[in-house]
């Protein structure tokens, strides 16, 4: 961009839009939710592999609706491969595994960490979405949330709790890392959905034998009820339904305005893990939230640039 060229305008949402996101980040949200009802009942590697494979097949008869096809040529699915583990096998795993430690609450709290990663590693890995003054400002104030909820932990918490921490940390450094790999497909020409389904297809197939090998899923005695619904709600919900919500949200609101949900997803888990799951946060939770929240604000820059107008004006 020539040095006196102005960033482009951020598309207005419509009412509805802003229907959708919220709708979208209880989906998303609620991920959180019914992990937390699984963990109890399933090991992690069972519930990432029920997940995937019934969102995959939720979205089949999707594609077939639209008419749409799957992705051809083995480059193409060897790039999908590496998405389908850093969007879906590792993340969805490490919560798993990181909910039978914290509570759902903090698990989201921690994911919203994932655009302060994207930052640093888009800085690192593209060309064309450098660090500025302010985005190194809210990475700064971003991090420094996570000092004070998992540093401070270090002083109390046990070394399993630490490592769930760690483990969510992780989670959302795989999501960035994803979301940067996953501009190659839009660039080729790839449709958002068959993109979906082909990484819950492979997701499935990288799943299905680590489930086999250490959890061996069908000598589980059968879940009770609520884990039925909730494996129903995490993979239709907060996968399916999910992924068709974002790509249509993606396509007439942009990239730049999906990026709010991150801010309210954590609201919504926080919400449904206080008022239905009893969950407390400490002193130290919420003020790390806050900064974390402090530093979105300034990454999406949105706010602070509304501000100074305001101040030159």
């Amino acid at each position: 961009m020539p040095p006196s060229a102005k960033p482009a305008p951020i598309p207005a949402m419509a009412a509805a839009d802003w229907g959708w996101l919220v709708l979208l980040s209880l989906c998303w949200g609620g991920t959180f939710f019914f992990v937390e009802l699984l963990v109890p009942h399933l090991p992690p590697l069972t519930i990432v592999l029920a997940r995937v494979a019934l969102a995959g097949a939720v979205l089949v008869p999707v594609l077939v609706l639209r008419g749409e096809r799957m992705p051809r040529g083995a480059g193409i699915w060897a790039a999908l491969a590496v998405m389908a583990l850093m969007n879906s096998v590792l993340p969805f795993s490490l919560y798993a595994a990181a909910q039978g430690q914290i509570a759902s609450g903090l698990a989201a709290i921690l994911n919203a960490t994932t655009p302060l990663f994207a930052v640093v590693m888009a800085h690192l890995a593209t060309r064309d979405e450098k660090m500025t003054p302010l985005r190194v400002a809210g990475v700064a104030t971003g991090f420094a949330g996570v000092v004070v909820m998992v540093g401070l932990a270090a002083l109390t918490e046990t070394p399993a709790t630490i490592a769930a921490y760690l483990a969510c940390l992780g989670a959302a450094a795989c999501y960035a890392i994803s979301g940067i790999w996953g501009r190659r497909f839009g660039a080729a020409g790839l449709r958002p959905l068959p993109v979906a389904l082909a990484q819950m297809v492979l997701a499935t197939a990288m799943m299905l034998p680590l489930a086999a090998v250490f959890e061996q899923p069908w000598t589980l005695p059968a879940p009770p009820p609520v884990a039925w619904a909730a494996i129903l709600g995490v993979a239709v919900l907060s996968t399916s339904l999910a992924y068709l919500i974002y790509f249509a949200l993606l396509a007439r609101a942009g990239a730049t305005n999906l990026l709010l949900v991150t801010f309210l997803i954590p609201a919504s888990a926080v919400g449904l893990g206080v008022l239905v799951l009893g969950e407390v946060l400490l002193a130290r939770h919420v003020a790390g939230f806050a900064l974390i929240l402090c530093g979105l604000t300034l990454i999406d820059g949105r706010l602070p640039r509304r501000l100074a107008a305001r101040v030159r004006g």
